[in-house]
């Protein structure tokens, strides 16, 4: 199925853009499930952010009893390890790391690049920046896990990305069982990462929202 184009959100301040941020949505939902995180991000006035978030394609999802929703991928299984449909996921991050070459081809620096992704969509985020060719910003994956550990080529640009991983510990959708051993294949696999945990569920809460703007605003400040 024809996946839908991208929801853009241009620095407020009207300025060029000379940075960008993807945001990959979980699923079920579309790029406008993150919308209100932008102006909640408080990033400083300087910083002129062009914000794109995707919307996934509409495919059957088998755990779900095969009812078509917004996915980036089937999910075959809710076993330990969740059992996905790794062609499709890859696919998705085939098209998320087309639209990062799109804006690279514009102008912008690709080391001014971070893509962040929540749930389902942060498994795509895993996917897409450590394959990237070209040296990313950042890698930001949220409530997520590493669902290619096994079988992703990560491209030797982004051995050195700056990796923040966040979850919830009362997270009764990806539990953060989950999230701790996508980031122990990270380390294990060489890369730096930060883990935060966060006293919530499967969402953002306030704090979360606050270090992210930081974190943004550390990388591209």
């Amino acid at each position: 199925m024809t996946a839908p184009g991208e929801l853009i959100i241009e620095p407020k301040n009207g300025q060029p853009a000379d940075a960008c941020v993807f945001i990959i949505h979980g699923l079920g939902a579309d790029g406008h499930d993150f919308e209100p995180l932008v102006p909640a991000l408080a990033l400083p006035e300087s910083v002129n952010v062009r914000f794109i978030m995707p919307h996934a394609p509409r495919l059957p999802v088998t755990i779900n009893g095969g009812m078509v929703m917004p996915a980036w991928y089937d999910i075959l299984a809710m076993d330990l390890g969740r059992r996905v449909d790794e062609v499709q996921l890859k696919k998705s991050a085939e098209r998320i790391q087309a639209l990062i070459q799109e804006q690279i081809d514009q102008g912008m620096d690709s080391r001014r690049i971070i893509v962040a992704g929540f749930s389902q969509g942060g498994a795509v985020a895993y996917q897409a920046a450590l394959s990237f060719p070209q040296p990313l910003g950042g890698l930001l994956a949220m409530s997520t896990y590493f669902a290619t550990a096994d079988s992703i080529e990560p491209a030797e640009a982004n051995r050195h990305v700056p990796i923040d991983v966040h979850h919830g510990n009362f997270d009764p959708i990806v539990p953060e069982t989950l999230g701790r051993s996508g980031v122990e294949r990270l380390k294990a696999m060489g890369y730096n990462v930060n883990y935060r945990q966060y006293p919530m569920a499967h969402a953002l809460c306030p704090q979360q929202v606050n270090d992210i703007g930081k974190w943004l605003s550390e990388r591209l400040g």
